[in-house]
């Protein structure tokens, strides 16, 4: 198990997430401002909201909306976009 954390900037500083080791597996638990972004994967991701409401958009679908408790999985190498109006917090699940 690695001890080292990493931190990952995107967007300017408007999105950054610190890289963890849970029981699920490889995770980044993160902090969006306000804003739309457009993420790639590489891997299978479960993006689960924190706090605060989150709006995406995942490769071919519509903007459906997720808030505190709730989770959507994307798929590997793919793209998805996300809107938020206020300051959302989330942990991504990935292998």
């Amino acid at each position: 198990m690695s001890s080292s954390v990493s931190h990952n900037v995107y967007f300017d500083g408007k999105v950054q997430s610190l890289g963890i080791l849970t029981e699920k597996g490889k995770a980044t638990v993160g902090v969006m401002k306000p804003g739309t972004y457009v993420f790639n994967t590489s891997s299978h991701e479960i993006m689960e909201i924190v706090s605060g409401v989150l709006r995406a958009k995942l490769s071919g679908g519509e903007w459906l909306s997720y808030k505190k408790g709730d989770a959507f999985e994307v798929a590997a190498n793919s793209s998805f976009e996300v809107k938020c109006d206020a300051d959302v917090a989330y942990i991504c699940y990935y292998n």
